[in-house]
């Protein structure tokens, strides 16, 4: 068994983007954004194709001379913004080779094992085993020489500082080759590309007015836009500004967001077509200060609703602070078939119930699995079950941490993200049968939402500790674990048991006299004890 990693409260989030769509725009209008977004489009492809070729020798010097470049195509704010883009967007590449030269080498590492394997042999919970035939161990042979060749080569471009990058998404452009399964013509997928390629959108600036000074919005919903040098005949309003009938009201987060530009505070724009539906959107996001993580104590001080992600649903239960599972186990099911937009708002409203339950039930805290599947996608790891490796690649678990974290801050939930180690098998294995009643199914998702919960408390999987060494008495420590040490009632003698109910005949019907209230002293109300005063004899 592995070592377990420590349980940890997650850090909050410290952004906010919020979109409105741009209605009634005329004509002249969408002229105006086509042109802007295609012209500030080429610039920002051809600065990246410069930061591309610099590669590892990047440098401020660089970065400077570039920006100078554009500057004189567009303002010096553009500039700014195009850059910043570029150098995020060759990071994001960076961090995707690295990735990728992960999953290689972990392909190539389990090839290894396994050839290296009797043919036949069987494998274990922790290993695979050797392969089934002569041929399949062929043919892996040869994939494992396939796999070195595209390490080899994937190693040689990361440490010459050389990425791949596609502006517009590298699937799109691929689409183009299968339009007829897409379901789309060459002038529809032409219209999604250049659209994907556009670039209309600024950084803000604290202290400059409404926050932002290329695209402007004022507390009344007025859109302006800063027009580059080359387009500033378009400008319909001083200073080279083209101002949009479209008048815009954030329905979410609309007051937080009119604050900051009332305060002048920075609020970045970014202006989109979405082709499909043929509307136009602006997006604002500005950042927030970190929101500080209270204690793990405190977030286990009101219990824990531990929740177990799988492909279709939440399978959560709660817990006191004790580690109890309280009530019935709660499922929260989700689709994750369909388009992207489909698939998160699926993810967003099972979320949403699930919070709602967290606040109804009263606790403080989500115990959540801390899952990466980064290792346990690859298919020489699970060879033949394409079923079971589709399933783990299809739970979105990145969108769900930052979706999560998000929505549990602004309801004032705190979340604890535990090591998913073994939680599945022990939950069914401790929890899985004795939960379950005739009224009540237990499924081993909803007894590992109790091992998750557990562990997020601080408790153990299993419901009761290893019996003492020395006999069956208590002397090397309590058996139970379901209580703290300050637990009412977890010590001490219990009153012992009797014959009847309290007021009721005794079973042989004979009455038996009860202690007269004269010699006769009933201790504290919790403990159930008799106490017998001595009795004083008169001489």
């Amino acid at each position: 068994m592995r070592e377990l990693a420590v349980p940890f409260v997650v850090p909050g989030p410290c952004g906010v983007a919020v979109r409105d769509r741009l209605k009634h725009l005329t004509p002249r209008d969408e002229t105006v954004l086509r042109a802007v977004g295609e012209h500030q489009g080429r610039l920002a492809s051809r600065d990246l194709k410069a930061r591309c070729a610099d590669g590892l020798e990047h440098s401020a010097q660089t970065w400077a001379a570039r920006k100078r470049e554009l500057t004189k195509e567009s303002s010096s704010r553009i500039a700014g913004a195009i850059t910043k883009a570029t150098h995020d967007q060759w990071a994001l590449a960076r961090r995707c080779q690295a990735a990728h030269i992960q999953t290689l080498a972990a392909g190539i590492n389990m090839l290894r094992h396994r050839l290296s394997l009797p043919i036949g042999e069987k494998g274990t919970n922790r290993a695979a085993g050797g392969y089934r035939s002569k041929g399949e161990w062929f043919r892996k042979s040869r994939r494992l020489a396939a796999l070195e060749a595209r390490h080899a080569a994937v190693v040689a471009e990361w440490q010459a500082g050389r990425v791949r990058v596609v502006r517009g998404g590298r699937r799109l452009l691929n689409t183009r080759h299968h339009l007829a399964e897409a379901g789309l013509i060459e002038g529809q997928w032409r219209q999604r590309w250049e659209a994907g390629r556009w670039f209309i959108a600024a950084d803000g600036e604290s202290g400059k007015r409404f926050g932002n000074e290329t695209i402007r919005v004022t507390p009344d919903g007025e859109v302006s836009i800063r027009l580059p040098a080359p387009l500033a005949h378009l400008a319909n309003a001083g200073h080279g500004r083209y101002v949009l009938t479209s008048r815009i009201g954030f329905a979410h987060r609309g007051a937080e967001w009119a604050d900051r530009i009332e305060a002048n505070r920075a609020v970045a724009y970014r202006i989109h077509l979405d082709t499909r539906r043929g509307r136009w959107y602006l997006t604002a996001s500005w950042q927030r200060p970190v929101v500080k993580t209270i204690p793990l104590e405190a977030a286990r001080a009101r219990g824990m609703i531990g929740v177990d992600t799988n492909a279709d649903h939440f399978a959560a239960y709660r817990l006191d602070r004790h580690g109890n599972p309280v009530g019935d186990p709660r499922r929260f099911p989700y689709d994750l078939s369909g388009s992207a937009g489909h698939r998160d708002a699926q993810i967003r409203h099972a979320l949403t119930r699930l919070i709602y339950w967290a606040r109804q039930v009263g606790v403080a805290a989500i115990g959540i699995e801390d899952l990466d599947f980064a290792t346990e996608k690859t298919r020489e790891k699970h060879g033949r079950r394409k079923r079971f490796r589709q399933l783990i690649s299809g739970i979105p678990t990145g969108k769900l941490k930052a979706r999560l974290v998000s929505m549990a801050a602004e309801q004032g939930l705190s979340i604890v993200a535990v090591d998913p180690a073994y939680t599945t098998l022990w939950g069914a294995q401790h929890w899985q049968k004795p939960l379950t009643t005739a009224h009540r199914k237990m499924s081993r998702h909803d007894a590992a939402g109790v091992a998750i919960g557990r562990r997020a408390l601080g408790h153990p999987v299993r419901r009761r500790t290893a019996p003492p060494p020395h006999d069956r008495s208590d002397r090397a420590g309590h058996r139970t674990v379901q209580a703290g040490p300050g637990g009412r009632g977890r010590e001490g003698t219990r009153p012992p048991a009797t014959d009847r109910p309290p007021g009721g005949p005794s079973p042989n019907g004979t009455r038996t006299r009860e202690p007269s209230a004269s010699n006769t002293v009933r201790d504290a109300p919790g403990t159930q004890q008799w106490v017998q005063d001595s009795l004083t004899h008169t001489g």
